[in-house]
């Protein structure tokens, strides 16, 4: 095969011969808790190791080094998957892995879709380590971009070109002789050509436009952007069959129309089903208010039946709208109305989504900062008890939790530019460090924290309902306020499990925290399960319209408790 004119049609769809895809269906997709990583930035394949501390670590790499690529591989994450697995993470979700332009270090410039970046290793290299998760029981999932290549072409003089009206510029130069590959994508007529996008928020340009200096493929019903799909649908399917991955996050699902979102997905659920893959988890990053999910979220039935396919969509999305509200409120930045409205909105919509979208993807930490001028990890501002308060809220709460690799560590990367916030897990200065540390508090509480979840039925398919408090027993409401206890339940069938926080830093707090009066008697009991000991009795008011319990926190403290007898930690 000539490297320089690879073609879609070289790729070999055919399933391997002697191979038997990994089809482990034990778990629903709302079972799993996601570890996500930079490739680049979480280990190198120097053998290293952590020092040994309770307290947290700071990630490695100054501001001018990690502006670059810092040498993270991907046998470095194989060798490192127990460091995951004891997390307590079933699932690896890793940044893109295809070869990129040279300057980038990210994966969301890709040149060839045919090949790993050599930076990171091979394709054997990913299979391996697909492998490797698979015998944990643990999915892996690739970060995709379907909406721009990397910055592959220029415009004439190479000068920039920014959005105008939908003006379609001219086509200046290929940078390179043989990229993008396959070769089919060296076609000018493929791309939108309008220029750099403005305002990410204005229809059509934040669809037209480019994303910086990356090129925006068309997406639109036209002929050239159907053969784009259909290429780039090929690809990720070969993928598939290459590697044995279980699943796709979709990078800047915003960016591209319902309809090319839904039938790439529709096509590439069919190739895994093909493979014998089930419920290959199809999830996607989409910036915007709630009402827009729905559009890119399951079924998408059309309109004519015969002869055409009926496509479905995403199975889920990240929790954007969650991610703005939650830290803040973990942090004591923000008093705690718009989180119990979130939390509400999520519990009204997994109820009337279905299958498809019954629960979105959350996290409170993440690679982008969207929004922000200066980039923050959650836990540049957050104390200990805060960072396991606020992953501990991820995994009690409805929604699938994500962790950003480093948050269990205690990273506190922070300053403009998105690098800041992308600190490496292996020292650039010593060969024999890194930031693996499974002593730390941080990562050690978390770990219980998701043991507890995997083994809670209640946790992870419970109804949830924001808790009601009061000071005296009598008068009760939503927490609107801040130094509050803020608590919600799970419930399932005749289990209520009960998580409170007390977000206060400084000062203890006692309240009154309702509970079902149907499943809990006055006289009954609730027993801790996480952050306590011993139990609390169920007691009620004089009319017995409400029951609750009586509770004292210390400023940070975040606790489970149950109504069943089990086994406190």
């Amino acid at each position: 095969m000539n490297k320089k004119n690879i073609s879609i049609n070289d790729l070999d769809l055919a399933p391997k011969p002697g191979k038997t895809y990994w089809r482990n269906c034990h778990r629903e997709w709302r079972e799993e808790f996601i570890y996500f990583l930079i490739v680049d930035r979480f280990h190198d394949d120097h053998n290293r190791k952590p020092n040994r501390s309770p307290g947290r670590t700071c990630g490695f790499g100054s501001e001018a080094q990690l502006r670059k690529s810092c040498g993270g591989t991907l046998r470095g994450i194989t060798n490192h998957l127990d460091y995951i697995k004891d997390l307590g993470c079933s699932a690896l979700w890793l940044s893109p892995v295809f070869e990129n332009n040279e300057t980038a270090y990210h994966g969301y410039a890709i040149q060839d879709y045919t090949v790993v970046d050599k930076r990171f290793g091979t394709n054997e290299d990913l299979a391996d380590l697909v492998d490797a998760a698979h015998a944990m029981d643990m999915r892996v999932f690739l970060d995709i971009v379907l909406h721009h290549s990397g910055n592959n072409w220029c415009y004439p003089e190479d000068f920039e070109y920014y959005y105008y009206n939908g003006a379609v510029f001219p086509f200046g130069k290929w940078r390179y002789e043989d990229k993008p590959t396959p070769a089919e994508l060296r076609n000018p007529d493929l791309y939108w050509r309008k220029g750099q996008i403005r305002n990410f928020d204005s229809y059509p340009e934040t669809r037209e436009g480019d994303f910086g200096n990356f090129k925006t493929y068309k997406n639109d019903d036209s002929p050239e952007a159907l053969y784009v799909q259909e290429i780039l649908t090929k690809i990720h399917c070969y993928w598939i069959r290459e590697t044995d991955v279980d699943g796709f996050r979709l990078d800047a699902v915003k960016h591209m129309g319902e309809k090319a979102i839904s039938q790439f997905c529709s096509h590439i659920r069919e190739y895994a089903y093909m493979l014998g893959k089930r419920n290959f988890f199809l999830f996607g990053e989409l910036l915007g208010p709630e009402e827009m999910y729905n559009k890119y979220i399951g079924p998408k039935t059309s309109i004519t039946i015969e002869d055409t396919a009926i496509y479905y969509g995403l199975n889920s999305v990240l929790d954007f709208p969650l991610y703005h509200v939650l830290a803040d409120v973990i942090l004591g930045n923000a008093t705690p109305e718009k989180l119990i409205e979130r939390y509400e909105s999520l519990r009204k919509n997994a109820m009337s989504r279905g299958e498809f979208g019954e629960f979105l993807v959350t996290f409170i930490d993440n690679h982008d900062q969207v929004g922000q001028t200066i980039k923050k990890r959650f836990g540049h501002d957050a104390t200990e008890s805060q960072i396991i308060a606020g992953v501990g809220f991820l995994l009690c709460a409805l929604g699938t939790p994500c962790i950003y690799y480093g948050t269990e560590q205690g990273f506190q990367g922070a300053g403009e530019g998105d690098w800041n916030v992308r600190e490496v897990m292996f020292s650039l200065d010593n060969i024999t460090l890194n930031a693996l540390n499974k002593t730390s508090k941080i990562y050690q509480e978390i770990a219980k924290l998701a043991t507890m979840r995997k083994n809670s039925a209640v946790l992870k398919f419970g109804r949830m309902y924001m808790r009601d408090f009061s000071s005296d027993g009598k008068v009760f409401q939503l927490p609107v306020y801040h130094d509050c206890l803020l608590a919600f339940s799970r419930i399932l069938y005749d289990e209520e499990m009960l998580i409170v926080y007390n977000d206060s830093l400084t000062h203890e707090d006692e309240e009154y925290i309702g509970v079902d009066r149907h499943l809990n008697p006055e006289g009954s009991e609730f027993r801790f399960y996480y952050g306590g000991h011993g139990k609390i009795h169920v007691l009620k008011n004089e009319d017995g319209s409400r029951h609750f319990i009586k509770i004292k926190l210390s400023p940070g403290q975040f606790v489970i408790l149950s109504n069943k007898n089990i086994p406190s930690d």
